[in-house]
Order: structure tokens, then sequence, then C-alpha cells
């Protein structure tokens, strides 16, 4: 079954919305679909503004259907709400396709740091983006009740995972610094509320691995911080591995995976209690959440690194990838289309995997038009 991602949000960014749908690609055939990216690649891109690093593409509505009649998916997912998300909403509807869509950004809290524009303009703007979806997948149940607090429907779960082949303990440190190292991994932004952990007084050091349109004034306000700019992979993981204690300041993150890499690396997390870092570490004794961050930062340093890992094991990437496919082939399924193969799936699958598992070995007709 032929899935396209529309997503304004790709490489080379660095953040937890390009990780989760490469991972979604990665796993797309172990399910019987075959995913493609409609991304800003290959359009012109102009520098977001006040955050040039994010390229926004310069597309037309003409050149989006073109790419999506090239590749004739049977389904379209549209993961954010840029250019390139409401472009291919558009032909969707024109088309009378079935889509569905993702919210990983809380938008109106992103703005309302940056602009002084109301959250609920925000949010009107994100109910008309997301109304016509046959579904909208949030990360967490706490997501799930403020966007139906705020009228959004048809809501269903799609949870995110963690590496453990890569994000794990390690022997060695990587890192040559007084301790206890207090690190925070992400992209270096007002939103990100870094000035809360870097102005705590703590002990050791503090590390801060990411870039971003904030990074030169952080710098150049708290000189005995330590920047690594932006890692990845192996590199990434021995600096998680060789820390402390992780230190979560944002309010404003639905999920954040981060969070599931410091824990697979034993690392105990101090955070706000929110939405996010109170999803993940509900009962698990994992993390310290408090309005005191440096009370939390320090009571972090007591917890056992058994704990985080045990925390980390039960967040899969398949897992993940289950209730995302689960999900498409129900509304693919619905609007008449029906992937091909057969379908790999847990023993107790939720209400979006039985719908997927129903679809096992059935044949349809794709969405717009036939294939021979």
């Amino acid at each position: 079954m032929r899935l396209m991602i529309a997503t304004d949000a790709w490489r080379p960014q660095i953040n937890g919305v390009v990780r989760s749908l490469e991972r979604m690609v990665e796993a797309g055939p172990e399910f019987g679909f075959e995913p493609r990216m409609l991304t800003p690649e290959g359009f012109r891109q102009i520098g977001l503004p006040s955050y040039p690093d994010i390229r926004i593409a310069l597309a037309t509505r003409r050149a989006i259907a073109r790419r999506i009649a090239d590749f004739a998916p049977d389904h379209i997912h549209i993961a954010t709400e840029g250019p390139i998300g409401w472009l291919a909403r558009a032909v969707c509807i024109a088309e009378k396709r079935a889509f569905t869509t993702s919210y990983h950004t809380r938008f109106p809290q992103y703005v309302a740091a940056r602009w002084p524009i109301p959250e609920s303009w925000s949010y009107r703007f994100l109910r008309r983006f997301h109304g016509p979806a046959a579904a909208v997948l949030v990360s967490t149940a706490t997501v799930e009740a403020e966007l139906r607090q705020h009228g959004f429907e048809k809501i269903v779960r799609w949870g995110r995972g963690v590496d453990l082949g890569l994000f794990h303990p390690r022997s060695v440190s990587a890192l040559d610094l007084p301790r206890p190292i207090f690190l925070s991994v992400g992209r270096v932004a007002v939103e990100k509320n870094l000035d809360a952990f870097l102005s705590l007084r703590l002990p050791g050091s503090k590390v801060v691995v990411g870039d971003g349109p904030a990074r030169a004034d952080l710098q150049r306000a708290y000189p005995d911080a330590v920047f690594l700019g932006a890692r990845e992979g192996e590199e990434l993981a021995a600096i998680y591995a060789s820390s402390d204690v992780f230190v979560f300041p944002s309010l404003t993150d639905t999920f954040g995976i981060v969070l599931l890499e410091a824990a697979a690396s034993g690392l105990p997390v101090a955070a706000y209690p929110v939405q996010g870092p109170s999803d993940v570490f509900a009962g698990s004794g994992a993390a310290v959440l408090s309005e005191d961050l440096r009370a939390a930062a320090l009571a972090a340093l007591r917890i056992p690194r058994e704990t985080c890992l045990e925390l980390a094991a039960g967040h899969s990437w398949r897992r993940s990838a289950e209730q995302f496919y689960g999900h498409i082939a129900r509304v693919a399924r619905e609007a008449g289309a029906a992937p091909r193969g057969e379908i790999k799936a847990e023993t107790t699958p939720s209400s979006g995997l039985r719908a997927f598992a129903n679809a096992r070995r059935v044949e349809g007709p794709v969405l717009g038009r036939q294939r021979a």
C-alpha cells in the first residue's frame, strides 16, 4: 500500500518530528506499506521568520498535486501545519481523498512565546487545518484532552519510541567535566525555556546539546555553561550516558523524544510537572517533576539508573509504528483502500490495530484511481 507523508519538517532539521517520521518510514515495509516523503526538498526555500535555520518551501498547489499524482498514493498523511501541509490538505480536499494528520507541536504556546498572538486565534487556525482529517494522531492522553477542550474531534493515539540499541549506558565517559553533569538536549530556542535551566544554582557542570536561534545570546548570558552544538548518533548517545541528570525545562512540548533517550541511557530526569514529562514518567519513579526545577535536578541525582532503564524498555519504535500504521490502515480501509500482504501485529492490538489486522490480505480499490 502506497503511503505519502507530507511534512514541512525534514532533514537536515534535527528534532522529534523528523526522528519520528524517519522511524515510521523505516518500519513501513514490515506493515505492508511503501512510504514516500513529500517534503520541502526540490522546492525553492526561505528561512522561517525569527528562525532562519528552519527552511520552508515556496511550493504551489499545482506542484504538490503533481508530486502526489506521480506517486499515486493509496493514502496521504499530513504531519505538519506548514506550507507543504496546507497545500497537501488542499489537494486532498479537492480530489476528495481521505487523509490523516498528526499534531506534534503545541503551536499556540510556541506562537505566544514569540509574538503577542492570543492562543485562541492559534487554536482556531489549527481546528481549521485538522478539521477535515479522518483522524488526528496525537502522542499522549494529556494532548488529546487539551485538544478536545478546544473543539478537536477524531483524535487517536500515536505514541513515540526510543532506539534501545543506540541509547544505553556506557562504561567510558565522553565528557571530561566537573560532576555532577546536568544535561539538556534539544532545539536552542525561546520556546524551550532554557533560561530556566541555565540560571539554576547547581554544582558541577551544565551542558547543552543542540543549536538554534537563541544559542548565541544564551552563550553570552551563561559563559559557565558548556554548549556542544548539534550532535547525533553515537556521539549524542555517549553524551547522554556520560551525564548524571537530564534537565528538561520546556513547558510546551507535547512529548519530548529526548526524555526517552535520556531514560534509555540510564539518565534520571528533572522537569516541570507539565504535559510531556507528566505523561512519559507517570508513576515510573524515573523523574522528579516539580515547579522548583533546582530541587528537582538535585533530587534526581538519587534516582537509580535501573529505574530509568525499566521505563525506557516499555517504549519501542515498533510499538509506535504499529499504532501509526494501524490508524492509517483503518482510515484507508474505510475509504475503500486496503493494505496488501500479511499484517504483523502484536497479540494485544489497540482499536486502530484491530482494524489493521482485519484488513490483512484484503484487496480493494485505491483512493483517487485504480492502478494496474
